[in-house]
């Protein structure tokens, strides 16, 4: 049956984004974690951190469409310096290749999108976390992804 992306569905998932402990809510479109394509809706509140991170496998580029809100999406070097960073309003998106350090961050409450990447799902591996990069639960987690948001001052 297919899925409607509307207003009730994004509602929803904005909802228990905002309840939920790490400021995020996924909703999985594909049936099992061992498809070919994994595709999901996530919502993200501004107060939740996602630490730059890359996929090694060569399949593993991954795309984001947004569809409320606005997200920034930043890329980094092996060092951590951060190289480009993108704004994304609703009906843009990207396309983060694979190998790329990268990191998301909302700009609004609210802010939802889809996102798909080749599957099947894996946890990271150590060599996919940035070192350079506070984890999400680490001390200054909060302070790094305030660092980010600064890099979008005026965008």
């Amino acid at each position: 049956m297919p899925v409607l992306f509307d207003s009730a569905l994004l509602d929803l998932l904005r909802n228990h984004a905002r309840d939920s402990p790490r400021r995020r809510a996924h909703h999985p479109l594909h049936r099992s974690l061992d498809e070919p394509c994994q595709r999901l809706l996530v919502a993200i509140e501004p107060d939740s951190y996602v630490p730059p991170h890359r996929h090694l496998q060569p399949e593993k580029s991954e795309a984001l469409i947004v569809l409320r809100g606005r997200l920034a999406c930043f890329t980094f070097d092996e060092s951590g310096t951060c190289t480009q960073r993108t704004v994304l309003a609703p009906g843009d998106g990207i396309d983060v290749p694979p190998g790329e350090w990268h990191a998301v961050l909302a700009l609004d409450p609210g802010t939802v999108f889809f996102e798909t990447k080749a599957g099947p799902y894996r946890p990271l591996d150590e060599g996919e976390r940035s070192a350079w990069a506070p984890g999400e639960q680490d001390d200054g987690a909060a302070a790094y992804r305030e660092r980010l948001r600064g890099l979008c001052a005026n965008r």
